[in-house]
């Protein structure tokens, strides 16, 4: 049995609204899932990690009895990770002029949420004006495809707005490679069922018999753009190599600021360097990791550095657009996590960048990095 929430959003002002996307946020409640797991969006391994962080004995080797008492740590929950979409367009770009949350026992494995929700979803985007439906979700190349035939718009998933927002924030030349790079290997399971458009080159008359299909020709060209920028990321990444080879030989320690997206490692960095980079309430604002000398208050003089937030359930696509930082992360003598003590879910928050450099540690070490 489904139980189905629509959340209305109050009327956006003509003014506020001229000039950006209206966007149609749609969140998956999954009730199995939050029964076995202990919550909707958290996966095993995050609780893993969870677990493992709790169990961890307290400073000095030592844990009593009270502190082998598990804490209760909150976990999003469905309205949370679909508030946390809401926030993820916003940095986007785009205007959030509605959004549905459908609770189900299991994920539809054509639609996601099933056909007769969507007609409910297609009805309401359409009386909003809404440009682009935003799943809070990963979705199958045949999922998309098959709600857009019923939506009649277009959809975006999860880990394609992330990358967007990815691109719009890209300012080094290895951030702008690795974001098209990973663009890329997104795009490709997904040229096919395209439309009539892609059955063949030309079509028409004198296009019939052998010959490339556009499918193949299309695939052909992203796959030596993917060789192509593959290529120049190993140059620009040769050089910064280079450069901190030069940094490392100096005797100064380096300090890695680290944290869930939006936590407030800039602004600290600001307070500390009066470095000036970008502050932002909007998600991944900084990209690109950001290095200043500062002076302790001990007159030692170490390097800080600002690197991009992490975020749940990161797309596998984008690990490796977060090379850089990780990079800087692991060669930092000291790695300082910040924390948004005054977020309900900063236990989560921390738990999930855990889980991010527990598994960039694990590639490293099967060489895969």
């Amino acid at each position: 049995m489904r139980a189905r929430r629509r959340v209305p959003l109050a009327a956006v002002p003509e003014a506020e609204e001229s000039g950006r996307e209206r966007a149609f946020l749609v969140g998956l409640d999954v009730r199995s899932r939050r029964r076995a797991g202990g919550g909707s969006a958290v996966t095993a391994q995050a609780q893993a990690a969870r677990d493992a962080a709790l169990a961890a004995p307290a400073i000095g080797g030592k844990a009593d009895a009270k502190s082998s008492a598990k804490p209760s740590i909150p976990e999003f929950d469905a309205q949370e990770s679909l508030a946390e979409l809401r926030t993820l367009a916003g940095s986007a770009g785009a205007l959030v002029v509605g959004e549905i949350l459908q609770r189900r026992d299991r994920p539809d494995p054509a639609t996601l949420i099933g056909a007769g929700k969507l007609e409910e979803i297609a009805g309401a985007s359409a009386s909003v004006n809404a440009d682009v439906l935003l799943f809070d979700h990963d979705l199958s190349p045949s999922q998309q495809r098959n709600i857009e035939k019923i939506v009649q718009r277009r959809v975006i998933d999860r880990t394609q707005l992330i990358l967007d927002i990815f691109a719009r924030h890209a300012r080094t030349r290895e951030g702008q490679l690795q974001v098209e790079l990973a663009q890329l290997r997104y795009m490709l399971p997904r040229l096919a069922g395209r439309g009539v458009e892609m059955s063949q080159l030309g079509g028409g008359i004198g296009t019939r018999g052998p010959g490339e299909t556009q499918l193949e020709t299309d695939r052909r060209k992203i796959a030596r753009r993917v060789r192509h920028v593959e290529q120049q990321l190993e140059n620009v990444r040769r050089i910064r190599a280079q450069q901190r080879q030069r940094r490392e030989s100096a005797p100064v320690a380096t300090v890695a600021l680290v944290g869930y997206t939006n936590a407030g490692k800039s602004t600290l960095f600001n307070a500390l360097t009066q470095a000036g980079v970008l502050s932002s309430p909007k998600m991944f604002a900084t990209l690109d990791p950001t290095i200043r000398a500062v002076t302790l208050p001990s007159k030692r003089k170490v390097l800080l550095s600002d690197t991009v937030g992490f975020i749940r359930n990161l797309p596998h696509t984008l690990v490796s657009a977060f090379r850089a930082t990780l990079e800087e992360v692991q060669r930092a003598s000291l790695i300082l996590h910040v924390s948004d003590a005054s977020s309900r879910l900063s236990a989560e928050q921390d738990a999930q960048v855990e889980i991010v450099l527990k598994s960039w540690r694990r590639r490293r070490g099967r060489g895969c990095g």
